[in-house]
């Protein structure tokens, strides 16, 4: 397994039905349901994009700038992105919960973390949401999605 570099975030639900994410290194980020299963999203850094779930448990970031990387949500609240970076949701359950786990046994009870890929075609975009959508799963079904962002704290990864 490569190394990574993992960085804890929390989420906040706001009265307006966004969610501001706070990452442990100062970064905000404000996030809000775009149409699909998508997050739209923008930090305080000036970045935006859109997430996207493509299959069970990939997930596609695009930015503003049109650059693209994936993320493999990993259960417990865990997101291991392309470029290396572990996210770790600490404001669900399932987040401190994997956290909690992860110091016990160096994490041996989580499961090894798999790399999602560097690159998809979009022909292969395009088989993930497709074998989501034949499985009944959809984006939407993934692990970590907003399929109960109205308390703010139901869910693994939220798209790390």
């Amino acid at each position: 397994m490569a190394r990574y570099q993992q960085l804890a975030y929390t989420d906040e639900l706001l009265a307006d039905d966004t969610v501001h994410r706070r990452y442990a290194d100062g970064r905000q980020e404000w996030r809000r349901r775009g149409p699909g299963d998508t997050v739209t999203w923008q930090d305080d850094r000036g970045d935006s994009g859109i997430d996207e779930p493509l299959g069970r448990r990939i997930v596609k970031r695009t930015r503003r700038d049109g650059s693209i990387r994936y993320g493999r949500e990993s259960g417990y609240g865990r997101t291991l992105w392309s470029d290396g970076v572990l996210t770790v949701n600490r404001s669900s359950f399932n987040g401190r919960l994997g956290t909690i786990l992860a110091g016990v046994a160096g994490g041996a009870l989580l499961g090894a973390l798999v790399m999602p890929p560097i690159s998809l075609s979009p022909e292969e975009e395009e088989e993930l949401r497709n074998q989501a959508a034949q499985s009944g799963g959809g984006g939407g079904e993934a692990d970590g999605d907003y399929g109960d962002w109205g308390d703010g704290y139901g869910d693994d990864d939220d798209f790390g």
